[in-house]
């Protein structure tokens, strides 16, 4: 019915094909921690100029010695010097 001479062959073969699958399961875990810790900092580089960008937003809103228009006008001649210097710059936030 079952030969246990069978057992020895087979579990002698599964040991390879074990340590390959786990290897592989490790480097898919590492490739992807690496790829959310790459997420995750572009995400708080894009927070953190969403915040820059409130922080403006707020004071200009707030501030009543300024004339709003022309504020929103200087931010845009900025962006446009900025872009003007690094044209990846400009399509970063909009």
């Amino acid at each position: 019915m079952f030969d246990p001479d069978l057992l020895v062959p087979i579990f002698a073969l599964s040991i390879p094909i074990v340590a390959i699958w786990t290897r592989h399961q490790r480097r898919m875990a590492e490739i992807q921690a690496n790829t959310t810790a790459e997420k995750a900092a572009l995400y708080a580089t894009s927070n953190a100029q969403l915040e820059e960008r409130v922080r403006i937003l707020e004071r200009i809103i707030t501030d009543n010695g300024y004339d709003t228009a022309l504020q929103i006008e200087a931010l845009r001649d900025k962006r446009e010097v900025e872009t003007a210097r690094d044209p990846a710059a400009g399509q970063k936030i909009n």
